[in-house]
C-alpha cells in the first residue's frame, strides 16, 4: 500500500517542486553562470544571489520569469554546502496561475541545458531524471533502489519491463516524450525480461505489480484515497521508438493528483512566499505601503491604549481622594489611645486600694494612740459613693 499522507494538506496547485543531486563541481558556481547567460538571453526578466551569512548551510538563489505571455513565475532554488561532489539542491517554483505541465521547466530557468552537466540525478536514488536507468543486475540492489523509489514524494518513478532486448529504438528516454514541466520530475527504471520476478517481490510491500512487457507508476507519497495500483499500471509498452500514449497519460494522471508536499516542502514554499527579496519597484511600492499601513495601525493601538491606561489612573486617583475625605470626616480613635484610657471598674478599683492603704495605716496609729477612726473615715467613703458599693458582688461570712 502507497505510504499515508492523508494528515498533511495536498501541494498548492500553482507550486512546482523538484529535489536532485548536483555530482559536478562547485555547482553554485554552474548556477550563477548558467543564470547570468539567461537573463542576457531574456529567457528570465532577473535574477539574485542571496548574501551570504556567517553560519549559512546553503547557497540561495531566486529567479523570476513570465509564462503563457503574462502569468509571472517566481522561483527558488538552494545548494548545499556540502561535499565538491554530490552537492543536494532544491528548486520551488509558484505561479500567479494554477501549473500547467505545458510550461517550461523551471529546472531549466537555473541549470544549464546542455547535456552531460551534472546536475539532474535524483536525491533519493541518484539515478539520472532525463535518461533510461537500467536495474542492477544484484537482486539486493534492485529491492533496495525499489523500495526508497516507491516512497519518493519528490520524483515520480516509472518501472518499465522490457519483453525482449531492446534495439536503439527502444532505448528512447521517456523524459523526451513528457510535457516539459515534468521532464525533471520522472525517473525512469527498465527491468530487463529476466527481472520481472525480482522486480514485483521487491514492490510487494505496497501493493504495485508490474505487467510483462509493461510498466507501472510507483505510488509515492499519494494518499490511498487517491493512487489506484491498477488505475497507474500499463499492461503493454512498445519500445520500438514510438510514443508509449497510454503510459504518458498514466504519468500526466498522476503528477495532477492531490498530493501534499513532500517532506521539507512546506518549509520551502513558506520560504519562497515570506522571504523573496528579488523584487519589481512596484512590488518594493507596495511592500512599503504595506509597512507604513502595519506602523500606522500599531501606533494607532499604541494611542488607544495609551489613552485607556490614562482614563483608568484619572479614575484611580478620583476614588483615591474620595476615600481619603470619607477617612477625613469620620475619624476613629487610635488603638494605643483606646487601651491607655481606663474603665469604670478599674477606676473603682484603684479608689478602693487608696482607701484600703488609708485605713490600714490609721490603723496602725490608733493602735499607738489607743483611738479608732478608720471606721469613721470607711463609712464615710462609703457614703460619698453608695453607688460602686452596689455594683460589687455580695460575699457570705464565713
Amino acid at each position: 500500500m502507497p505510504s499515508s499522507s492523508s494528515a498533511r494538506p495536498p501541494a498548492p496547485p500553482s507550486v512546482w517542486s523538484a529535489r536532485g543531486r548536483h555530482l559536478g563541481p562547485a555547482a553554485q558556481d554552474t548556477l550563477r553562470s548558467s543564470l547570468r547567460q539567461l537573463k542576457d538571453g531574456g529567457t528570465i526578466d532577473d535574477f539574485l544571489e542571496v548574501p551570504e551569512t556567517e553560519d549559512a548551510q546553503e547557497w540561495i538563489f531566486e529567479a523570476r520569469w513570465r509564462v503563457a505571455g503574462s502569468v509571472t513565475v517566481r522561483a527558488r532554488m538552494t545548494v548545499e554546502r556540502g561535499p565538491v561532489n554530490g552537492q543536494m539542491w532544491q528548486l520551488t517554483a509558484e505561479a500567479e496561475a494554477p501549473w500547467d505541465p505545458r510550461w517550461p521547466s523551471p529546472a531549466t530557468m537555473f541549470w544549464p541545458r546542455e547535456p552531460d552537466t551534472g546536475w539532474d540525478n535524483d536525491a533519493v536514488t541518484g539515478l539520472r531524471l532525463t535518461n533510461i536507468n537500467p536495474l542492477p543486475e544484484d537482486d539486493k540492489d534492485v529491492r533496495r533502489i525499489l523500495r526508497d523509489a516507491a516512497r519518493d514524494g519528490w520524483s515520480i518513478h516509472v518501472v518499465v519491463h522490457e519483453a525482449m532486448t531492446t534495439d536503439e529504438r527502444g532505448q528512447v528516454p521517456l523524459a523526451g516524450m513528457l510535457p516539459p514541466s515534468l521532464r525533471h520530475r520522472v525517473v525512469e527504471h527498465r527491468a530487463a525480461p529476466s527481472q520481472l520476478r525480482v522486480v514485483n517481490w521487491a514492490l510487494r510491500d505496497v501493493g504495485v505489480e508490474v505487467p510483462r512487457g509493461g510498466a507501472v507508476v510507483l505510488p509515492g507519497t499519494a494518499s490511498a484515497s487517491s493512487y489506484d495500483a491498477e488505475e497507474f499500471a500499463v499492461r503493454s509498452v512498445f519500445l520500438d521508438g514510438s510514443e508509449p500514449a497510454e503510459l504518458m497519460h498514466a504519468v500526466t494522471r498522476f503528477a495532477a493528483l492531490p498530493r501534499p508536499l513532500p517532506d521539507g516542502g512546506e518549509e520551502a514554499v513558506a520560504a519562497l512566499r515570506e522571504d523573496w527579496r528579488l523584487l519589481t519597484l512596484e512590488e518594493e511600492l507596495a511592500r512599503e505601503r504595506a509597512l507604513v499601513a502595519m506602523y500606522a495601525e500599531a501606533l494607532e493601538a499604541m494611542t488607544k491604549s495609551r489613552d485607556l491606561y490614562r482614563e483608568a489612573a484619572e479614575q484611580a486617583h478620583a476614588a483615591l481622594a474620595a476615600y481619603r475625605e470619607s477617612a477625613d470626616a469620620a475619624p476613629v480613635a487610635r488603638p494605643e489611645q483606646a487601651a491607655s484610657a481606663p474603665s469604670p471598674l478599674q477606676h473603682l478599683t484603684r479608689t478602693f486600694e487608696r482607701l484600703k492603704g488609708s485605713a490600714w495605716t490609721r490603723r496602725s496609729t490608733s493602735d499607738g494612740n489607743g483611738t479608732h477612726e478608720e471606721p469613721a473615715r470607711l463609712d464615710e467613703a462609703v457614703a460619698q459613693r453608695p453607688e460602686a458599693v452596689e455594683e460589687q458582688p455580695q460575699t457570705s461570712d464565713r
